[in-house]
């Protein structure tokens, strides 16, 4: 699948200096993570973001955004941000907030 460097630069800059961030390459596009938990990650043509369960009703209020479904199965607090809305800063920047708190709330991977 072809990667797009910009979108992964922006997500990159909406993470900012998270303690122990990650990126890997996954699903096709990038991957980040923080103390090994996903947080989002870079695909052609749209970003998916780990919202968490709480979320997910605000996440998809949002426009250009959809219930992650990978193989037939929807994940519940995952979304899909569509690439017509990928360059709208206020949007990925509430879904990161989302996706970060998420992350933070984990417990820590072994």
């Amino acid at each position: 699948m072809v990667r797009e460097p910009g979108m992964e630069q922006a997500m990159r800059e909406d993470l900012g200096h998270l303690p122990g961030l990650a990126e890997k390459p996954m699903f096709g596009g990038l991957c980040f993570l923080s103390d090994g938990h996903m947080i989002c990650a870079a695909r052609h043509g749209r970003a998916m973001y780990r919202v968490g369960k709480t979320r997910e009703p605000d996440a998809l209020a949002l426009p250009g955004t959809a219930r992650m479904v990978h193989n037939g199965r929807a994940y519940a607090g995952w979304v899909y941000l569509d690439e017509h809305q990928l360059s709208d800063d206020a949007t990925r920047a509430r879904l990161t907030g989302w996706a970060k708190d998420c992350v933070r709330a984990l417990p820590p991977k072994e």
